[in-house]
């Protein structure tokens, strides 16, 4: 079996090359470093978050949107019930909302807005307190969630600046999120 000299295997070798000299910031490049298979997702293990946040990344539109779709059952599933994958994956996903290449930002920043505003298991606690005696808190989960929503809310007011009137919008009703 023969492999390229100091070439990942999973690296994507189809990407456009700059031909300015300047190198171009790669999206999501910190993958690597969260232990996927060490957490969960709605569905178990969350090693396939990365695929599809790449999908997201570099899909057409039709690709993205799917993956998007998917990750967001994986991670805020309904809308509203976040997991422990939840808050490594929020970093990504900022990041995405912010690429022009990417084609479902709006998508993205409604996903960021519906675990900005989650509170399943804060709800849920509060009710049947013995929740948070559980080895694997999902309270803590959802906390950490929206704290890494609201840790990279510095970009709201370029996103709101957009020409793209949905990702206006969507970024105007993350931000109203935020402020609750």
């Amino acid at each position: 079996m023969r492999t390229a000299p100091d070439q990942p295997s999973n690296e994507r070798t189809s990407r456009p090359v700059p031909t300015t000299g300047v190198a171009r910031t790669t999206p999501l490049v910190s993958l690597g470093r969260i232990p996927w298979g060490e957490i969960q997702d709605s569905t178990g293990c969350a090693a396939a978050i990365p695929l599809l946040l790449n999908s997201v990344a570099w899909g057409d539109p039709d690709t993205a949107s799917a993956a998007l779709g998917d990750l967001r059952k994986r991670i805020c599933q309904y809308g509203f019930v976040v997991e422990q994958a939840t808050a490594a994956t929020v970093p990504f996903l900022w990041e995405l909302a912010q690429l022009p290449q990417v084609s479902c930002r709006a998508q993205i920043i409604q996903l960021l807005r519906s675990i900005a505003g989650a509170r399943q298991w804060e709800s849920t606690a509060a009710v049947y307190p013995k929740l948070l005696n559980h080895r694997e808190n999902p309270v803590v989960w959802e906390r950490q969630a929206r704290q890494a929503v609201r840790a990279r809310s510095g970009v709201l007011r370029r996103l709101m600046d957009e020409d793209d009137t949905e990702i206006a919008r969507a970024t105007s009703e993350l931000a109203r999120t935020l402020d609750e």
